[in-house]
């Protein structure tokens, strides 16, 4: 097994006492993220709302990587809720608050109470690309075909 990437945490004050973000499994690809909202209270996301919850931490992520925060498939199945702007990303020069924008797609409201689990963190090396100007690009079976064009039969297809 390879090294953990070492991530610096700074706690900040709405998210003191709350544990710090933990994979729940041996093999869990992402950590828990946690809502940091004030004690006893709770956020409601109405059906087609969207709210930004704070986690109560901020990062210091190593150059060359990203933080992704991704939806968590149990409250995308049971509620209907999930992370708009899945993967949302984490600059690694960012030193800010980890918010989370839920949406919710269900059809009742959802409750949200500090120390739950909202979404999931997973860390990604970034390739940063050099873009440069080409007057022609190299032909490619698919061409310009876009959406929804790589499940559609060619003249050459039979069904199966």
């Amino acid at each position: 097994m390879s090294q953990p990437l070492a991530v610096g945490v700074k706690i900040l004050p709405n998210g003191m006492g709350l544990p710090l973000p933990s994979y729940q499994s041996a093999g869990a690809a992402g950590m828990d993220l946690l809502a940091a909202l004030p004690t006893a209270t709770t956020v409601t996301l109405p059906p087609g709302g969207r709210l930004v919850i704070p986690t109560g931490i901020a990062l210091a992520i190593p150059s060359d990587y990203e933080g992704q925060i991704r939806p968590r498939s149990g409250l995308a199945a049971k509620a209907g809720v999930t992370v708009l702007n899945a993967p949302g990303t984490i600059d690694a020069d960012y030193r800010g608050e980890i918010g989370v924008i839920l949406i919710n797609h269900g059809a009742a409201p959802f409750e949200i109470a500090r120390g739950d689990r909202i979404a999931q963190l997973v860390f990604a090396p970034v390739i940063r690309a050099g873009l440069f100007t080409t007057l022609e690009l190299a032909d490619t079976a698919r061409g310009a075909n876009g959406f929804g064009s790589t499940g559609q039969m060619t003249d050459k297809e039979t069904p199966r």
